[in-house]
């Protein structure tokens, strides 16, 4: 089975039809074995359905998305999963757990094993299970106001083989584990800030090492973004555990990745800030090919 989501700077991109591109998962046994960003060619609303029906699609994960599109979607044969907002990989694994709820046509054959509730509530939130791992893609914060990338690999797809590492030496992340290099096309928004720029001017067989601060990685952490909930109100909220990630959804059913800081007898405490926010990190970047 194959999945597509809207994608722009690793997150969901929010208007179906002016999308310029999609992340595509490959599928087996309700686990992603690969991914690729593809280009919409600058389709437009019309015949972005007939795009993905030849790509093989079997569901959409969107932001916002029209009747109009909907339909043609529906009679192309792909399921959709509108209003999901934030990085792309959450949520197409929320999906995969059935804890991803569409806004639009709903996902009705998802079902949900943990007894949380993906509802909206009083409080613009509702909890369901979920476990996030590390992703390279996403802009972090304040990357709209930065100067674009330039350089010679700008606008082209590059396969890069990585590892990433804190200041102590830690490894967060490593595509040489994985036995596969990481592809993207460079410039495009899909990668951190710093990654991007240090691609941009490689070439093929070259191996550098670049120290990124965190304004261009996942840039600071926001205080706006830790908020505290009643346990009553949030369904499923009493089994959490501190240093859990879980999956919200506001008011308009759009679910977000959080993780647990805080918790006592009446009241726990959200964080929706990037997990690697605030940090420092070390990437050493090997570019395996130019296309």
């Amino acid at each position: 089975m194959k999945i597509a989501a809207t994608y722009d700077n690793g997150n969901i991109f929010q208007h179906f039809g002016k999308t310029e591109f999609f992340k595509v998962y490959e599928v087996e046994d309700n686990k992603v074995v690969s991914s690729e960003v593809i280009s919409s060619n600058g389709t437009g609303h019309g015949a972005l359905a007939g795009l993905l029906a030849e790509q093989g699609i079997s569901v959409l994960i969107c932001g916002g998305i029209g009747g109009g599109a909907q339909s043609a979607l529906a009679e192309a044969g792909i399921e959709l999963c509108s209003g999901a907002q934030g990085d792309a990989d959450t949520a197409v694994d929320a999906y995969l757990k059935g804890e991803l709820v569409s806004t639009g046509v709903n996902c009705d054959h998802h079902h949900h094993e943990d007894g949380h509730s993906c509802g909206s509530h009083e409080n613009g939130h509702s909890c369901g299970g979920h476990e996030d791992g590390h992703s390279c893609g996403g802009c972090g914060g304040g990357c709209g106001s930065q100067p674009s990338i330039t350089g010679p690999n700008v606008g082209k797809t590059c396969r890069t083989h990585y590892r990433g590492t804190f200041n102590d030496g830690t490894q967060f992340d490593s595509s040489y584990d994985r036995g596969e290099p990481l592809e993207f096309i460079c410039g495009a928004g899909q990668m951190i800030r710093g990654f991007d720029a240090a691609v941009a001017n490689m070439e093929v067989g070259q191996v550098v090492d670049v120290h990124l601060m965190p304004e261009e990685a996942y840039g600071m952490p926001n205080p706006d973004a830790i908020f505290t909930l009643e346990i009553e109100q949030l369904p499923g909220a009493e089994d959490l555990t501190v240093g859990q990630q879980v999956y919200l959804s506001n008011q308009y059913g759009q679910p977000f990745p959080v993780k647990v800081n805080a918790k006592d007898e009446k009241t726990i405490t959200f964080d929706a800030n990037h997990e690697m926010a605030g940090k420092e990190l070390n990437f050493r970047i090997e570019l395996v090919e130019v296309k």
